[in-house]
C-alpha cells in the first residue's frame, strides 16, 4: 500500500481491512467482485502469505478468480464448498435495510449465488454508495441471449406497472459488441432513477421468461462495512441492529494504516 491511495481508495481499503476481521482459518469464504472487494482479495492474500491464515476462496468471477490465486489464496468452486462460511463483496448501492444494486461488474447472478450459500453477507462500501431509495444507479438484469430483444420488451411492458421513476433499459455492451457475462448472457440495464418497492420488483422480474437474474439483493445482505477517507470506518449490522464505529490512522509512509480501535 502507498500513501498515495485517492481518499476513495483509502476508504475502500480500510472498509476491506475491517472485513478481515470476520474471516479466521479454516473457513469458506466467498470472495466477491469489483474494486472494492479487489481489495478485500489483496487484504487476505497478505495474511495468507504472511500470517498463515488458511481459507479456502469461492469467487464470484474469472477475474477475482485470477486475483485470488496470484495473492496465494486456494480457489475452490461453490460445488466443492456445498456452503461458505461468510461471502464478503461491495455494492454499487445500500439503503437503510441493507437491501443492494449489485452487478455493475456484471458478476450479480454469481455474486448472489455464493453469498445466498454462506452464513453470513459482509457488503464492504465507501460512504458514496449509501442511498435513502435504491435506484440512481441503473439496475442490471441477465437474461439469455435467446429472444433477448422479446425479453426487452417483457421487462419494458412489466416496468409500466411497476412504482419506478424512469422506465429506460440500454444493453451493456463491451465496445461495438455485447457484454457477455460469465455464464455467457446478456445484461440490461434498466435506468429506474427510483424505485419504490425493490422487493415486489425483484420477484416480478424473475417470473419474465429469458430473464436469468437481476441485480436487487433483498435479505441477503447482513453487515455493511463503510469506510470514509478520514480513516473512519462505520460497522452496521443489521441482525443485532448495532452501529460501531472503528477509525484508522493514516500516515504518510508505506503503511499508512493503523488499527486504532475496535
Amino acid at each position: 500500500m502507498t500513501s498515495e491511495l485517492s481518499p476513495i481508495d483509502k476508504a475502500k481499503f480500510i472498509a476491506a481491512k475491517q472485513a478481515t476481521e470476520y474471516v479466521k482459518s479454516g473457513m469458506k469464504v466467498g470472495l466477491g467482485t469489483g474494486s472494492t472487494a479487489a481489495w478485500l482479495v489483496q487484504c487476505l492474500g497478505e495474511m495468507v502469505r504472511e500470517e498463515g491464515l488458511q481459507i479456502k476462496g469461492v469467487p464470484t468471477s474469472s477475474r477475482t478468480a485470477k486475483l485470488a490465486r496470484d495473492v496465494g489464496i486456494e480457489v475452490i468452486t461453490l460445488d466443492e464448498a456445498k456452503w461458505l462460511d461468510v461471502t464478503i463483496d461491495g455494492t454499487d448501492e445500500y439503503d437503510a435495510d441493507l437491501c443492494l444494486i449489485k452487478g455493475g461488474g456484471g458478476a450479480h447472478l454469481q455474486e448472489k449465488i455464493v453469498a445466498t450459500a454462506s452464513d453470513r453477507m459482509i457488503v464492504i462500501a465507501d460512504a458514496s454508495k449509501k442511498v435513502a431509495t435504491l435506484g440512481a444507479f441503473p439496475l442490471p438484469v441477465e437474461v439469455i441471449p435467446f429472444g433477448a430483444k422479446t425479453t426487452e420488451g417483457l421487462i419494458a411492458e412489466t416496468l409500466i406497472g411497476m412504482d419506478v421513476l424512469g422506465r429506460d433499459i440500454t444493453q451493456r455492451m463491451a465496445g461495438d459488441k455485447p457484454f457477455i457475462s460469465d455464464e455467457g448472457n446478456f445484461i440490461f440495464d434498466l435506468h429506474l432513477k427510483r424505485i419504490g418497492n425493490p422487493r415486489q420488483l425483484s420477484l416480478i422480474l424473475n417470473q419474465i421468461p429469458g430473464v436469468v437474474e437481476n441485480g436487487l439483493f433483498i435479505d441477503i445482505c447482513d453487515v455493511v462495512i463503510v469506510g470514509y477517507g478520514d480513516g473512519r470506518v462505520e460497522v452496521t449490522d443489521i441482525t443485532n441492529d448495532t452501529t460501531d464505529e472503528v477509525r484508522f490512522d493514516v500516515r504518510d509512509d508505506d503503511n499508512i494504516f493503523f488499527d486504532l480501535a475496535d
